[in-house]
């Protein structure tokens, strides 16, 4: 069973690593796997089991998400944007897959429908044995465009055979953030939320403090703070890991990295994330859907300081439903500072472990699954 699945990371590397994720449970299943990656190379999620096709890379200039541009930093063009279709239908051709497998779009991803749209046209001309599903998160962010949510379900419609939910519904519905769930009920498969496998190597206890930020695009505020609250928490003596992120400016880097001693440990990026948090004594963060599931499934205790640049909603929305629950604490990044910082460490390290909601977390072998049984039982 071949499955073609379109991957394309903007800002941070949350949307790369839940691809991985998604990959590795289909290849376990036995699915050839061909992901035509749209964003700049990243080398730290290399899709080890999937064969990458690189389209010509864009990527934006900082948070801004108005204008795109191309490897060599210039504005892409008409031109190039019609160069990139075609070759992604190429990869179409040469693959003939059995299903198609986007992220977010027609939810998301707008500023791609020049290659999206013509790509599910094309599927749609091998339907019935092409299967059409599109790869969502639990939060949609908030858009100003009212017509292209109704556009989303229209083309969800017309050409989708399965909208796969990366959510637990007992926690957030799809119907909370996109408008026109009703339309495509019949359509939506909630998988449960994507993360690290369960089944996974027992880490011991590591006592440290893990500060990360994804990416780390937008990370340097957040570090900086980070850093001068420390002395000021219960846990000023412990050891404290900050994974800035592999896209955080190199000066910015720099300031950081010149701030290590024996307890301050400064790395761009460790693969073994998962473990490290399994073994904390708390978590800082922001928090986005890959670093968030990472926590519920370490239980670990968590600060989390939700990114909110731009139209960005979702962060917040996650955020505070789960400080609600007792899950993690929050702060705003509008009353980011030291003091405030060090206020939630403390409230979060002195927090009561209690019984917690049980959230489904097995979102990738459920995916995984349900691509298999779409497509004929292929992979079982």
């Amino acid at each position: 069973m071949r499955v073609l699945f379109h991957v394309q990371h903007l800002l941070g590397v949350g949307h790369l690593r839940r691809g991985e994720l998604l990959t590795n449970a289909m290849a376990r299943r036995g699915m050839e796997v061909t992901v035509a990656l749209g964003g700049m190379p990243v080398a730290e999620m290399p899709f080890a089991n999937a064969e990458v096709v690189q389209l010509p890379p864009t990527h934006i200039d900082g948070a801004n998400f108005k204008t795109l541009y191309d490897a060599e930093g210039e504005p892409i063009t008409d031109a190039w944007r019609a160069a990139r279709r075609d070759a992604l239908l190429a990869l179409y051709e040469k693959v003939r897959p059995d299903v198609v497998l986007l992220e977010m779009f027609p939810f998301g991803r707008w500023r791609f429908n020049f290659e999206l749209v013509p790509l599910l046209e094309r599927a749609s001309r091998d339907k019935p044995r092409v299967k059409c599903v599109t790869s969502v998160r639990d939060i949609l962010v908030e858009t100003k465009h009212a017509e292209r949510a109704a556009r989303g379900a229209a083309l969800a419609r017309e050409h989708l055979d399965a909208v796969l939910v990366h959510s637990d519904p007992s926690l957030f519905t799809f119907a909370e953030t996109y408008p026109h769930a009703g339309e495509i009920d019949d359509l939506i498969r909630y998988t449960g939320y994507v993360t690290e496998p369960a089944e996974r190597s027992a880490a011991p206890d590591n006592g440290e403090v893990i500060v990360s930020a994804g990416g780390g695009a937008a990370a340097g505020a957040l570090m900086r703070t980070v850093m001068a609250a420390r002395p000021r928490t219960p846990l000023a003596d412990r050891v404290w890991r900050f994974l800035a992120g592999p896209r955080m400016a190199e000066d910015e880097f720099q300031a950081l990295a010149a701030l290590a001693d024996e307890t301050t440990i400064v790395k761009r990026f460790e693969t073994n994330f998962q473990e490290r948090l399994d073994g904390c004594a708390l978590s800082i963060s922001q928090a986005g859907y890959n670093t968030v599931m990472n926590l519920l499934r370490a239980e670990a205790r968590a600060v989390v300081v939700p990114y909110d640049e731009g139209e960005e909603t979702e962060q917040w929305f996650r955020s505070e439903r789960m400080g609600k629950m007792g899950l993690l604490s929050v702060v705003p990044t509008s009353r980011l500072s030291a003091e405030s910082m060090a206020a939630a460490v403390t409230e979060a390290w002195q927090r009561e472990a209690g019984t917690r909601p049980a959230i489904d977390l097995e979102g990738a072998a459920n995916a995984a699954a349900t691509i298999a049984a779409m497509a004929g039982g292929a992979g079982e």
